[in-house]
């Protein structure tokens, strides 16, 4: 969870400015604004506080780009500000700005009391987005190491301060958010590519019968992480190789109800918008679109934000309109005289309105000399998942031949990584991308020093734990099941890493296994003489545990030891649950009968 923390600087000199009233009537507008635009990112405004506001981002529904969302949410309120801070200037004749601080990590969120904002976190976290908000600079906003380390990929970061807090004796590490990117970048070097052969000779093939005007429209599918996107740059690059233009347009979480959001990224690109605003962009539409309708050009200036402001669009109905821009769209996509690459990434959370125009050029692609690449996670069933004539390319986990190349990749070739690298290969469970991030966590959590292909061991019994990058990630996919779906999971952690339906059933679960099994986060491993389960990866099942609250988790261990004294024989594991219950006064005794 991300925790953001604005106030407003020097509020009591404001009022004594302008009198209690009129900073009523300012305070109002600021936390109106403010509130909109937490919404908007899916934040949770947590509280009011005078002449700030506390929001939470992650909870209480869980998001796997938190900290991203946060980011993106201070700065449209530092925004937001500018233009309030404007008015004030003007009508009262004083300056008006907000410190924004944010911090993230593990909280303790829930209700406490009755009303509208009952809805609370608690902790050390909690306090320090506060304190990152008390040393941030008036207009700007600060954020913790723990935050930088989620964004630095998509975030335009300052150096790295040190800063001294109240109730830290020692400064601690903060940087200046300045900004953040728009699409994709990575500063990170990237490993070699492994494994995907048959995969990559698929997307050629695909690739090759394009440019021969055999247009193709092909899914690439897997779980976050598993490589969706290192394939498609894969094979964007040996496009772009071969005189192929690319073009491409990123769905993102936080953009799913906004309409259009998508396709007028991806119009703006292949029309020579990108980069361009107002009567410049207006006429590269036009250059390229010289025999469209006047008319069709005013609808389309608006879709792609470039309106004129001095012509009034036409007024037709919605579904007209839509009809209207959705073929002068696949009429600009379809154009091209050249052999064409279109990229859709994360199409999962593509908004609506985009979507409904994309199938409609996805239907022509056959006709074209065009390559249609759709990356998107299997929870995805829409109608681009199921376009004629298209294919579905399932990018499976890597095996332990494959992740043992890029474990040594990552650690390098010292002896005292050996051990580590076999850690590697089993909790990343053929998803290249957990693997950078435990290796990245190790590093962090200084079990490893040295830099990556030559770091050095030197804390090998270290504790594991899940980084936090992949904890949102799994935490987001536990928090879309269902109640009862959400309960299974949750018990059958504390189970272990293999369970059955007899043991959730004596536990009191009324099970959701057919959910879990279609989220992909279980698979059934035995259906005779009783049906058996296991967690599709070791770090759902860690997630899943360490997300409950101690107090449930030691109820269910206990239940579990009781339903396990039936027999001796389940002595050591009887110990085992009895021990992670807390019942220290009876573990003692088992280990012995073991």
């Amino acid at each position: 969870m991300t925790v953001l923390f604005a106030d407003v600087v020097h509020s009591m000199d404001i009022a004594a400015v302008v009198g209690a009233e009129r900073l009523r009537e300012i305070m109002t507008d600021l936390f109106k604004r403010s509130a909109l635009i937490v919404e908007r990112y899916g934040g949770t405004v947590d509280k009011f506080t005078g002449d700030g506001i506390m929001a939470l981002f992650g909870a209480p529904v869980a998001l796997e780009d938190h900290a991203a969302r946060a980011c993106r949410a201070a700065l449209d309120i530092q925004a937001a500000v500018r233009v309030l801070a404007a008015d004030v200037e003007r009508r009262d004749g004083t300056s008006f700005q907000l410190r924004i601080g944010l911090n993230s990590g593990r909280v303790i969120a829930g209700e406490i009391g009755s009303g509208p904002l009952s809805y609370t976190a608690v902790g050390a976290q909690v306090g320090l987005a506060q304190r990152m908000e008390s040393v941030a600079p008036a207009g700007g906003v600060m954020i913790s190491d723990s935050t930088a380390r989620l964004v630095d990929t998509i975030a335009m970061l300052g150096e790295t301060e040190l800063v001294h807090i109240k109730g830290a004796s020692e400064p601690i590490p903060a940087r200046r958010l300045l900004g953040m990117a728009i699409g994709r970048r990575s500063r990170r070097a990237e490993t070699n590519f492994v494994g995907r052969q048959p995969e990559m000779g698929a997307l050629r093939s695909a690739l090759d019968a394009s440019v021969r005007g055999d247009g193709r429209v092909v899914g690439v599918v897997g779980p976050a992480g598993i490589g969706k996107s290192r394939v498609v740059r894969e094979i964007t690059s040996l496009a772009r190789s071969s005189a192929v233009e690319v073009f491409a347009t990123y769905c993102e979480s936080h953009t799913t109800d906004v309409p259009f959001y998508a396709i007028s990224e991806l119009l703006r690109a292949v029309l020579g918008a990108e980069g361009f605003e107002g009567a410049e962009a207006r006429a590269r539409v036009r250059q390229r679109l010289s025999h469209a309708e006047p008319e069709d050009l005013v609808l389309l200036d608006d879709l792609l934000d470039i309106a004129d402001p001095a012509v009034t669009p036409p007024e037709i109905d919605p579904d007209a309109r839509l009809g209207r821009l959705t073929a002068i769209a696949t009429t600009a996509l379809l154009g091209r005289a050249t052999p064409t690459l279109y990229v859709i990434e994360d199409v999962h959370w593509i908004d609506g309105s985009s979507e409904s125009m994309l199938a409609e050029f996805v239907s022509a692609v056959p006709e074209a000399q065009s390559l249609v690449l759709l990356a998107y996670r299997p929870e995805y069933d829409g109608i681009l998942a199921h376009a004629s004539r298209s294919q579905t390319i399932v990018l499976e986990p890597l095996d332990d031949s494959h992740m043992s190349t890029l474990s040594a990749e990552l650690l390098g070739k010292d002896p005292s990584t050996g051990a580590l690298a076999d850690v590697v290969v089993k909790r990343a469970g053929g998803n290249p991308f957990f693997a950078e991030e435990i290796v990245r966590d190790f590093s962090e959590r200084d079990v490893l020093i040295g830099g990556r292909g030559c770091y050095l061991c030197v804390d090998p019994v270290a504790e594991e734990s899940v980084p936090s990058t992949l904890q949102a990630v799994i935490a987001a996919r536990i928090d879309r099941l269902n109640p009862a779906a959400k309960r299974t999971l949750n018990a059958a952690a504390v189970i272990g890493s293999r369970f059955d339906d007899q043991t959730l059933t004596a536990l009191g679960i009324d099970s959701a296994l057919a959910d879990l099994i279609r989220a992909e986060l279980i698979d059934q491993t035995s259906f005779s003489p009783r049906s058996e389960y296991a967690f599709r990866h070791p770090l759902i099942r860690a997630v899943a545990y360490e997300s409950q609250l101690k107090s449930d988790r030691a109820q269910l261990h206990r239940r579990l030891a009781g339903i396990l004294e039936q027999s001796d024989q389940n002595a050591a594991l009887i110990a085992e649950h009895l021990d992670a219950a807390g019942d220290l006064h009876v573990v003692y005794d088992w280990p012995r009968r073991a």
